[in-house]
């Protein structure tokens, strides 16, 4: 009874005092109500009734007032104004709608002046007034964005660093913000959020109890993908720190709540650095084959006699193993100052298979309602990783996979064109949303590969992996060319196209049938006619302008009776423009210590000569064979001049120069284009074919010019 009568006197009191502060004739009748409302603000003794009987009694203007007095009244501490103000605004940002307010945001800056000046007891309750008021504005939909431009990350950073008075509060609420906009946060205060991580780096590695392993949990969030930690010495050092402290707590024996943490903290640093942070010598090289020893046997454990709930608690942890296994793959091919000696990359590698069979082994088991999971992405992507590179082991039980690879990710691909074709949220970022991953380019290499090989090209062929992969090449190619600005650096879209150019390329020496016989491939061959010519111009774009070529003219000698080969207009370009790539390649150079001219591969091409030397030999060959079956070809070869500009090269090079192998590709073509064409034969009788022929003895090319 006596407390309701208490809480009933208080109630009766702040109404007088909200009349008061209404009513106020002067600032110092303003001042005394004040002192009453904040003395029950600060107590607790408000509800949200009241609270906005405040708000509506004296609104932003006068808290506005007191956080601008410089002058506290007489007798009173320096900051009372200024306390009093930020209290009121405390208590107004425990209403949602009002902590979103322009007014409150735009006191951003004086809040983060307050948590960066000197605290002393007397500032303490202006402390707690501004945490509570930034952890409100947090939990609004504009203020994390507001928090991070207007300064509060750097202004947290500093809170925390200098174990200011509330700087477990400050570490709360940069988590916070790192986990909603970790990019941008870096963005602008990267020097402040290393100042952080340093300090917590040198405390994990100085922390000798559970303290070490609470950090596992909390360095991640302080480890950024972008800038680089390994650009600066400071950055450096907090690695140096990690690599240490992580080293001795895994080579201990741990139980499995203290190893997780440690692993995951281990793979966030790999994803963000690779596997730069792990020093040369013994030390390191050990501490790699530990930490990819200690990710198979997660892996194992977890997924080889996988219980449905043990699973679904481990698969962050295993995912972050995914992460280590992917290093130890890299680690393992590695030849240049490689980190492992050769005795434990076969090691590692014999352990790292034992792991694969495990996730082989549990794909095996996925339900059609789980393949939205994303674990089951993890674990599709890291064996895809293990089949670009490792095309030996697990064969059997990869080719028994096939089926479930190719409708897993067909679903991915049909769900992400749809998700593509949807308008998306303003600022969206692909990772992290709602949008299907791309699981068929993890798979590409793989498939590459694969279908090198009988068995599971034939298993690829009969799961109806052809048709999907050129869907996905001509939204690969879309992707590619609707963004002008992207065709500049090599994306992963880019790398896509070359490695499924690869698989066709494979499909039409092998399966020739299948190229005449599907439907899809003469939208394929429609759509690289089209392509080359727009894509050759694209200096840096020689690699995949290579691929596309190559796939065109040996796939134009298996369609050749196509309507879209005879003779149309994007025939002649296409022809037009893959005549530029292959007669392009090749100019001369002065001899050293000679005063003959060499042949050498054209400035243009020289730093892509060694991905694309293949497809070129390849092309002429394919070229060649076209020659027959287009009766137009020879006339478009004439027009560019090309026998004129090669007669001219073998004329004035070293025949020592001119290796066989190339000397044979040119008689290949000329030949065919000799024999199918008059003057195609004249112009190259008229600039000395039949002595530069005999020069480099090209015997069938020779006798063709003979010939009547």
């Amino acid at each position: 009874m006596a407390a309701a009568a208490g809480s009933a006197e208080r109630s009766s009191t702040l109404k007088k005092c909200l009349g008061v502060l209404r009513d106020a004739r002067n600032d110092s009748e303003q001042f005394a109500a004040l002192l009453l409302v904040t003395k029950a603000v600060r107590a607790g003794e408000v509800d949200a009734k009241t609270r906005r009987q405040i708000f509506d009694a004296i609104g932003f203007t006068f808290p506005n007032r007191l956080l601008t007095s410089r002058q506290p009244p007489d007798g009173c501490p320096e900051h009372t104004f200024r306390a009093l103000g930020l209290t009121l605004l405390a208590c107004f940002c425990t209403d949602p709608e009002l902590a979103g307010h322009s007014q409150i945001l735009n006191k951003i800056p004086t809040f983060n002046d307050i948590l960066v000046s000197p605290s002393n007891p007397d500032s303490m309750s202006m402390i707690d007034d501004v945490y509570q008021c930034l952890s409100a504005i947090m939990a609004t939909t504009r203020g994390p964005r507001e928090l991070v431009t207007k300064g509060t990350v750097s202004a947290l950073c500093q809170a925390y660093v200098n174990c200011s008075y509330g700087s477990d509060r400050a570490f709360t609420l940069l988590l916070g913000l790192l986990a909603i906009a970790e990019a941008k946060c870096w963005q602008r205060d990267a020097p402040h959020l290393l100042a952080v991580l340093s300090k917590l780096s040198n405390d994990f590695l100085k922390a000798e109890d559970m303290t070490k392993f609470e950090l596992c949990e909390v360095l991640p969030h302080f480890i950024p993908l972008l800038p680089p930690l390994t650009q600066d010495s400071q950055g450096r050092e907090c690695l140096r720190r990690l690599y240490k402290g992580l080293a001795n707590v895994l080579g201990s024996k741990l139980s499995q709540s203290q190893r997780d943490p440690a692993l995951k903290l281990a793979a966030c640093i790999v994803q963000a650095c690779g596997s730069e942070w792990i020093p040369a010598g013994n030390a390191g090289s050990k501490f790699l084959a530990l930490l990819v020893n200690l990710a198979c046997v997660e892996v194992r454990l977890t997924l080889e006699e996988p219980d449905p709930l043990e699973v679904e608690g481990k698969k962050e942890v295993v995912t972050a193993c995914y992460v280590l296994i992917e290093m130890g793959i890299q680690e393992c091919l590695r030849e240049e100052e490689p980190l492992l000696e050769e005795e434990q990359k076969m090691q590692l590698t014999r352990i790292m298979e034992e792991a694969f069979g495990a996730v082989i082994f549990y794909l095996r088991q996925v339900k059609e309602e789980e393949l939205q999971d994303p674990f089951i992405f993890a674990s599709v992507r890291i064996l895809g990783a293990w089949m670009a590179e490792e095309t030996s082991s697990l064969k059997q039980e990869i080719c028994e996979l096939l089926p479930f690879l190719v409708r897993y990710a067909k679903k991915h691909f049909e769900e992400g064109s749809a998700a593509a074709s949807l308008p998306q949220p303003e600022l969206v970022s692909t990772e992290g949303s709602g949008l299907p991953q791309d699981a068929l380019r993890f798979l590409l290499p793989g498939f590459c590969h694969l279908t090198a090989e009988d068995r599971p090209r034939d298993i690829l062929i009969s799961e109806g992996a052809p048709a999907l992969l050129c869907e996905y090449f001509l939204h690969q190619w879309e992707v590619l060319t609707s963004q002008p600005a992207s065709l500049t650096p090599l994306t992963s879209t880019e790398m896509s196209l070359q490695t499924a150019c690869g698989i066709f390329l494979n499909l039409v020496v092998t399966a020739p049938d299948l190229i005449r016989q599907d439907k899809t491939f003469s939208s394929l061959m429609d759509m690289l006619l089209k392509s080359l010519p727009l894509l050759l111009p694209q200096k840096d774009h020689l690699v995949l302008a290579a691929n596309i070529a190559t796939l065109g003219l040996l796939m134009a000698r298996i369609l050749a009776s196509s309507a879209v080969l005879q003779g149309t207009q994007s025939a002649k370009e296409f022809f037009g423009a893959t005549i530029r790539f292959l007669s392009q390649a090749h100019t001369t150079e002065a001899a050293p210590g000679s005063d003959l001219l060499a042949v050498t591969v054209s400035p243009a091409y020289a730093s892509a000569w060694a991905d694309i030397s293949e497809l070129w030999f390849l092309g002429m060959q394919a070229l060649a064979g076209c020659v027959p079956l287009f009766p137009w070809l020879p006339q478009a070869i004439l027009q560019a001049q090309w026998l004129e500009g090669l007669s001219e090269l073998l004329t004035h090079v070293a025949p020592a120069s001119v290796d066989f192998e190339l000397i044979a590709t040119f008689q290949g073509v000329l030949v065919e284009l000799a024999r199918a064409s008059k003057p195609c034969r004249d112009v190259i009788l008229s600039h000395h074919g039949r002595e530069w022929a005999n020069l480099y003895g090209m015997a069938a090319l020779e006798q063709c010019l003979t010939e009547q």
